[in-house]
């Protein structure tokens, strides 16, 4: 393989892992905003640490712009009252 070739590799290698990283950053930045605004705590990837009503467990999830967890289903009753709790500042964390 020739010099070029392989500093085409390289550099295109670098980019893409960038790339990724610069990704990450921002779904992270946007997760930990988006919690924040909903005022719940955070886990170190700043997705929000709350209590799921429909399956009883602790999950740590992203928000949405609207507030609403990546989890959320609008038919289930569960998650329309969760939903509802996040609103009112009364959804339980961990």
């Amino acid at each position: 393989m020739s010099n070029r070739r392989r500093l085409e590799r390289l550099v295109r290698t670098k980019l893409n892992a960038v790339g990724r990283q610069f990704e990450e950053a921002k779904r992270a930045y946007s997760d930990a905003r988006s919690a924040t605004l909903a005022d719940l705590p955070t886990d170190d990837d700043g997705k929000a640490k709350i209590v799921c009503r429909r399956y009883a467990e602790k999950r740590a999830v992203p928000l949405d712009a609207e507030g609403r967890p990546a989890c959320y289903d609008p038919d289930h009753s569960d998650c329309q009252g969760c939903l509802e709790d996040i609103r009112e500042d009364r959804i339980e964390t961990w």
